[in-house]
């Protein structure tokens, strides 16, 4: 299975490169028909069909992420972008299962289309970020829910958004764009990133001379769910244990595996041997920043991952020293990663459909 796995990576490694080059309009104007087919419907049903979309990696999808998707799903026609190429989530490490059965997770708990974002464990925030609300665009986004830790400085931000008004992001400085309020030091991670899309929006709005004008919909985050305990379910098959955190669709989808002993086939793992071969035989600095690389090759050979990772310095994410080694694994030029940002999306992947909608 690992071979198959492998297979699907560098099959999406030549896609990133492919995109990076080229454009496919059709699959955008494919798309388009299928949403128009799927607003008739809701309309013949009396159904609301704004578009509202969001970006989630479901790794996998529990409790949470439904509660969100059936308030989204109130406003219209619900789309999901699903963080899929190379398979590396934004902590650097891999999904824990593929795009696939991700993308089956959204759509039997109620998403009406998923479509492929852009690969997130080979990027920084801010690249990625970028990727995504020019994606949210292109799908014609109006509206766009996201799951909100309460507190007080959060409600600031609410409030800004709410008024049609843009937030601004510098570290411990969080402040408003046009009234230049300064509105707290700092947010809660899934705050921040709220935070983040909405400075986003205004950057891109104004790089790329759009108008894109979404409606947030703020939906505080339910508790007790923990991710390492629903991992330790789905390897042990305590699938009993975790029932109270993932909707059933899920536990399905899950069990299925576990039941026909296909779990270990399923679970995705990194590819050592081609990130070690990287890091001691490639040009390093095609790939990752120069004084990494410079520490990296000073330090050659490596016979191990963790040698690689305690190697890394530490970079303002914490996630950084595992998003290097996607980089080492994926071996995609730097500045194909950035042509890749500046033409994406360079088209529309649907992952799946609703079967009601067909």
């Amino acid at each position: 299975m690992e071979s198959s796995h492998l297979k699907n990576f560098l099959r999406d490694r030549d896609e990133i490169i492919k995109c990076s080059k080229e454009r496919d309009n059709n699959s955008i104007n494919e798309f388009k028909k299928i949403i128009d087919k799927i607003k008739s419907k809701k309309e013949a049903e009396g159904e609301p069909t704004n578009i509202v979309a969001d970006f989630t990696e479901y790794n996998p999808l529990h409790n949470g992420h439904k509660y969100c998707l059936n308030e989204g799903k109130k406003y219209g026609i619900f789309i999901s972008i699903l963080p899929a190429p190379l398979e590396r989530s934004g902590r650097g490490i891999p999904y824990l299962v593929d795009r696939h059965i991700r993308s089956e997770m959204a759509i039997k708990a109620g998403a009406d289309i998923v479509v492929e974002g852009p690969p997130m464990g080979i990027m920084g925030s801010g690249q990625y970020m970028q990727c995504l609300i020019k994606m949210f665009y292109t799908l014609g986004t109006e509206i766009i829910p996201r799951g909100y830790i309460k507190e007080s400085s959060m409600e600031k931000v609410i409030n800004c958004i709410n008024n049609g008004h843009h937030i601004k992001v510098k570290p411990y400085k969080i402040s408003c764009v046009e009234t230049g309020e300064l509105l707290c030091e700092k947010l809660e991670i899934d705050n921040y990133v709220i935070a983040s899309m909405s400075s986003t929006i205004y950057k891109v709005n104004k790089n790329c001379n759009i108008n894109f004008k979404p409606k947030f919909v703020f939906v505080e985050r339910i508790g007790g769910i923990s991710g390492t305990k629903i991992r330790e379910g789905i390897f042990s098959g305590k699938f009993d244990e975790i029932k109270n955190m993932l909707p059933e669709t899920t536990l399905n989808i899950l069990k299925k595996y576990y039941d026909k002993g296909e779990l270990d086939n399923i679970i995705l793992k990194r590819f050592e041997d081609r990130i070690l071969e990287t890091a001691n035989e490639y040009e390093l600095k095609n790939y990752i920043p120069d004084y990494v690389a410079n520490i990296l090759e000073k330090n050659r050979p490596f016979n191990s991952i963790d040698e690689i990772r305690q190697a890394i310095p530490y970079g303002f994410s914490r996630h950084y020293k595992e998003r290097i080694l996607s980089k080492l694994e994926a071996r995609i030029e730097n500045e194909v990663i950035s042509e890749y940002i500046k033409n994406y999306p360079s088209k529309i992947k649907i992952l799946a459909v609703n079967d009601v909608i067909n």
